[in-house]
C-alpha cells in the first residue's frame, strides 16, 4: 500500500518556504505522491496555485489535485490548466473529481448547485475528448498534450452508491476520505465501488484510495482538534466539535494501526491530510510509515 502525504493547505499561516520545504521533504520521503485540493470560502491557499507548486518542486512523487470541484470550472480552461501541470510534472499528475460538499463554496462563485452530478459527467467527458486532440472551437484544439496518453488519471470522490454507478462509466478508481480514520468504513467503500465498477461491466477494479487527518508530537491531540473545529465549522460548531473529538491519528501508535489495519482492506494508497503546517510533521509521519511491514 503507498502512502501519500497531502500539503497542509487548510492550516492557518502557511507560507511559501514551508511549503517548499514539505515538497522537498515529501519528495524525498517513504511517499508516494504529494497533493492539494480545492475549497474556496476559507481562509487557504489556492489549490491549482499549490498542485503547480508542487509539480515544480518535486521530481519523485506523484502530484495528486484531490479533489478539483468540475463544475465550477470551464471545461476547456480546466483541460488546459490540468494538461500543463501533467506537462510540467512530466506526467505525474492524479486528479480526483467531485461536486463539492459544501453549498458555501458555490454561492461565494456565484454558482449554483443544480444538475451539479449532471454538470460533473459532462465535464469529464469533455476533458477525455480534448485531451485527446479534440476541437474545442473552430477547428482549434486545446494544448498542451499531456505527457500520460489520453490525460491524467481520473478518480472519483462521490462514494455514495448513485454516485459510483456513475462514476463507474467513466473513473478510474474512488478517493475516500474517512473522519474516524476507521479501515473497516474505507473497506465498505471500497466494496462499494467494486460492485459498481463489476455491474456496470468493466473488465478491471477500480483503484482503492482513501484518506484521513493525521498530526503527530508533543500536543498533537489538541492541535489536531483545533484544526479540525476550524476546518469542519462550516458544517456548524457542534457539528465540528464534536468530530474533532473523535480524531484519532495525533500518536505514532494509532496511526501504526490505522496503515496496518488499511493494507489488509486491499487499499492501493492512503492519504495523511495533516492538521499542522510545522515541517517536522513530514520526518515523525515519514518514521511511523517506514516502521510498518
Amino acid at each position: 500500500m503507498d502512502v501519500g502525504l497531502a500539503l497542509p493547505q487548510m492550516t492557518p499561516d502557511l507560507d511559501g518556504a514551508r511549503i517548499r520545504a514539505w515538497c522537498r521533504a515529501i519528495d524525498h520521503g517513504p511517499f508516494s505522491s504529494v497533493s492539494a485540493g480545492e475549497r474556496i470560502a476559507f481562509d487557504n491557499l489556492d489549490g491549482f496555485t499549490l498542485v503547480t507548486a508542487a509539480a515544480a518542486l518535486t521530481e519523485r512523487a506523484r502530484v495528486a489535485f484531490n479533489v478539483v470541484v468540475a463544475p465550477w470550472h470551464a471545461p476547456a480552461l480546466l483541460a488546459k490548466e490540468l494538461a500543463s501541470i501533467d506537462v510540467l510534472s512530466g506526467g505525474r499528475l492524479d486528479v480526483a473529481v467531485g461536486v463539492g460538499g459544501r453549498e458555501q463554496d458555490y454561492r461565494a462563485l456565484g454558482q449554483d448547485t443544480t444538475r451539479r452530478f449532471d454538470r460533473l459527467d459532462a465535464a469529464v467527458a469533455e476533458l477525455r475528448r480534448l485531451w485527446a486532440g479534440g476541437d474545442v472551437v473552430d477547428g482549434a484544439a486545446v494544448g498542451p498534450t499531456p505527457v500520460q496518453p489520453g490525460g491524467p488519471p481520473l478518480l472519483c470522490s462521490g462514494t455514495g452508491p448513485r454516485s459510483l454507478a456513475r462514476a463507474a462509466r467513466w473513473a478510474d478508481g474512488l478517493t475516500h476520505f474517512t473522519l474516524a480514520a476507521d479501515p473497516a468504513e474505507a473497506a465498505t467503500a471500497f466494496a462499494l465501488a467494486d460492485d459498481a465498477w463489476a455491474t456496470a461491466g468493466r473488465p478491471s477494479t477500480p483503484r482503492h484510495v482513501t484518506g484521513a487527518f493525521v498530526c503527530l508530537g508533543p500536543g498533537a491531540e489538541e492541535r489536531l482538534a483545533t484544526f479540525a473545529r476550524r476546518y469542519l465549522d462550516v458544517f456548524g460548531t457542534d457539528v465540528a466539535a464534536w468530530l474533532a473529538e473523535r480524531m484519532p491519528l495525533h500518536t505514532d501508535e494509532a496511526l501504526h494501526g490505522f496503515l496496518v489495519g488499511l493494507a489488509a482492506t486491499g487499499c492501493d494508497e492512503v492519504v495523511l491530510v495533516p492538521g499542522d503546517a510545522d515541517p517536522d510533521q513530514v520526518r515523525r509521519v515519514a518514521e511511523v510509515v517506514a516502521s510498518v511491514d
